[in-house]
């Protein structure tokens, strides 16, 4: 075989340039492997989160055990925990484009409620 002719598999058959198809323009996208990368991160941080979330029920039993009232900063801890987790679930799932925190968002927030008043959530 020489120079001059090229394997079959490599012979170009018409001149005209090709296009890429939309799988080679994502496949290619710097943005879609950043998102990967971030979609990772968030994955191992709700893991961690899941822990906290363990413990924080565990305290809260156990403090509601011992005195008989719910401890009101586990509780408001508790709510802005599940709504963090709820947060990064939602980046995830392509649901939002917004990183949650400590990217773009901010840490979520959870009013105080009154003494004796119950949430309704």
């Amino acid at each position: 075989m020489s120079n001059d002719n090229p394997p079959v598999d490599h012979i170009v058959v018409d001149d005209e340039p090709r296009t890429e198809t939309r799988i080679e323009q994502n496949l290619k996208a710097k943005p879609t492997w950043l998102r990967l990368v971030f979609m990772v991160i968030f994955f191992l941080i709700a893991g961690i989160a899941s822990m906290v979330a363990t413990a924080v029920v565990i305290l809260g039993f156990f403090w509601v055990l011992f005195t008989g009232e719910a401890n009101g900063h586990l509780k408001r801890f508790g709510g802005g925990l599940a709504a963090y987790i709820s947060d990064i679930v939602r980046y995830l799932t392509y649901n939002t484009e917004t990183k949650p925190f400590p990217f773009e968002a901010d840490w979520p927030s959870v009013e105080k409620e009154e003494p004796g008043e119950e949430s309704d959530s």
